[in-house]
């Protein structure tokens, strides 16, 4: 017999973990308040219409101490469990404070608004070590909670392994650009990490565990992995070679907080505490949730799996979401609209925008019928250089041509290029195939502004390791060339396309 639905609270829902769980509490029949301090932030994610939008800040709009807060007063009227996702990590130096007193005030109104039960993401956090600043302040939110009144279910857990992670994506980044590399000691340290599908399996479940019941909870993966195999099994699934690494006794944790911060994405107010405390090991040191919350269907994802499934994703999140999202089935490791803005991965872009006094037909007709013969309309030496360098390499290079000269459908081949996406007089999409470190599209668009065409080129590149971030750059001070070219060429043939049209039609 299922259980009735509850009244649920999700604070941090444009978060990383809340922007995921909303949808699966709605799943399970729960009628669900998503909290955020901006409303318009959850304007156009899927389920924004099925939730109860609230605006609220925990420490309220003057970031107090919360006392007096008459908008979470309200975003915590007549719920019946509250999930804390709300942690600073990353917004300044001093984010322990800032969690400390958040934590009061919000165990402090969820007492007072007779909440049933608080559910709270933590870390995991290792007996008889000094911990660090980070897992220092995630033990101390948790006890904070429990100490509020409220019954208050603390589920702690070490790596999360999810496309948009910052643990994951930090893993990933120094694995994929540095096929050798000098490390910490701290890569010796045991980790039992998680996929972030079963991070949400345990949240879900814990809505309804027995009344009551408040305490910690170990939550982890099937394996215990050292952060020197994590990187070495990582690079594995993802096809790379073995890594060559050498811990070294001298690089403490504060200068591999500054060396990850340059080496990835993850911002340095968010790398380097997290870097800190990989000197901890965090390992389960209990199983009890297992007794109370059956494993997800087919058990808890391995590591291999975890990685494989966000890898999947990420290979073509970064440019299919815009258009072909929905028909991907939704897998837990997938980026969403509100994961931080280095979820998925580098994303170079080189957009170039043109207006062309021609009607799209006549535009349409050039981009349908480039490259083969047509060529690519600009620096044409370039291009056969290009093709021939992707020869020498086993690459398909430029002598595939085209099936057709003026028509092209999806899956063809067009020169080193494969036609990915045809939208009638809007959009011609190609995706490479040609020797890269790294995945290459171009899109040649249509757009109109007020009744004027506007022809929108766009090339993007998704970077394999090192190598493909050195390639980008390399070949980067010849796109205003190459691709300023094929702007201003490809809108000159379209308007004389236009011009020779309307003769004819007048000559009609």
């Amino acid at each position: 017999m299922s259980s009735p639905p509850l009244t649920v609270l999700v604070t941090g829902s444009t978060g990383y973990i809340g922007g995921r769980l909303v949808p699966r509490l709605l799943a399970e029949g729960h009628r669900v308040r998503a909290m955020t301090r901006t409303a318009g932030r959850l304007r156009d994610v899927p389920w924004a219409g099925q939730v109860r939008v609230v605006e609220a800040d925990v420490l309220g709009a003057g970031r107090g101490s919360g006392e007096g807060n008459a908008q979470l007063a309200d975003a915590l009227d007549g719920v019946d469990v509250a999930y804390y996702l709300v942690h600073s990590i990353g917004e300044g130096l001093e984010f322990e404070e800032t969690d400390r007193r958040a934590a009061r005030a919000f165990g402090a109104a969820a007492s007072k608004a007779g909440v049933a039960r608080i559910v709270y993401l933590g870390g995991l956090i290792p007996p008889h070590e000094e911990l660090s600043p980070h897992l220092a302040s995630r033990a101390e939110v948790g006890q904070l909670l429990l100490d509020s009144g409220v019954p208050t279910v603390v589920l702690q857990a070490a790596v999360i392994l999810g496309s948009g992670s910052a643990s994951f994506e930090m893993l990933r980044y120094l694995t994929e650009r540095l096929p050798a590399m000098i490390t910490p000691r701290w890569v010796h340290s045991r980790i039992q990490p998680i996929a972030v599908r079963d991070v949400l399996h345990y949240l879900v479940a814990s809505a309804t565990l027995p009344d009551g019941l408040s305490r910690r909870f170990d939550i982890g993966g099937p394996e215990i992995l050292t952060y020197l195999e994590m990187m070495q099994r990582y690079a594995a699934v993802a096809g790379l070679r073995k890594r060559l690494i050498v811990p070294v006794p001298f690089l403490t944790p504060r200068l591999s907080g500054h060396w990850v911060n340059i080496v990835t994405p993850v911002p340095a107010a968010l790398a380097k505490p997290l870097v800190r405390s990989l000197v901890n090991e965090v390992v389960c040191s209990e199983n009890d949730i297992q007794a109370l919350v059956p494993d997800p269907p087919g058990g808890l994802l391995g590591f291999e799996e975890a990685v494989r499934q966000a890898l999947a994703r990420i290979k073509q999140a970064a440019v299919e979401t815009r258009w072909s999202a929905a028909a991907w089935p939704g897998a837990p490791s997938d980026p969403l609209p509100t994961d931080p803005g280095w979820a998925g991965g580098s994303l170079y872009e080189d957009l170039r925008r043109a207006p062309v006094d021609a009607e799209p037909q006549d535009l349409w007709r050039v981009i349908e019928g480039i490259g083969g013969e047509h060529g690519w309309y600009s620096f044409p030496l370039a291009w056969a250089v290009r093709g021939q360098v992707d020869r020498l390499f086993g690459g398909v290079g430029l002598r595939r041509g085209r099936r057709d000269p003026d028509e092209l459908y999806v899956g063809e081949s067009l020169d080193f290029w494969r036609v990915e996406e045809i939208v009638d007089q809007k959009l011609l999409r190609l995706r490479a195939e040609m020797k890269l470190p790294g995945t290459a599209w171009l899109e040649l668009g249509i757009e109109e502004d007020d009744g004027r065409t506007v022809f929108v080129q766009r090339a993007l590149f998704h970077p394999r390791g090192l190598a493909g971030h050195a390639y980008w750059w390399g070949v980067a001070p010849f796109h205003g060339i190459v691709f300023g070219g094929m702007v201003a060429n490809i809108a000159g043939a379209a308007q004389r396309s236009g011009a020779g049209r309307q003769v004819a039609e007048r000559g009609a």
